[in-house]
């Protein structure tokens, strides 16, 4: 494959690099998640905010199980869901 001009070339290169980082392990976003529901668990959050941490914990596990199966972008989307519920969660237990 040749390319007429550099324009092209590193288009390329961002699209492919675009790609390769969406489909990539969501390491962060679990690490992110798991961080955050013990957050949220050590801020009483099952007292003060049962519904939104059970959400999270929910959340979590099912990323987990996608992460474990090789479905990398629901388990993305899992786990920044169940980080956006812990903090949810620490937020009202800390009012």
């Amino acid at each position: 494959m040749t390319f007429r001009c550099p324009r092209c070339f590193l288009g390329c290169l961002a699209l492919i690099g675009l790609l390769t980082a969406c489909a990539g392990v969501p390491v962060q976003e679990m690490s992110d998640a798991r961080q955050a529901v013990e957050a949220a668990r050590q801020a009483n959050a099952q007292t003060y905010a049962p519904e939104e941490l059970q959400a999270a914990e929910n959340l979590l596990q099912r990323a987990e199980e996608a992460l474990t199966e090789g479905y990398y972008r629901q388990a993305r989307e899992d786990a920044e869901a169940a980080r956006e519920q812990a903090v949810s969660a620490q937020a009202k237990s800390s009012q």
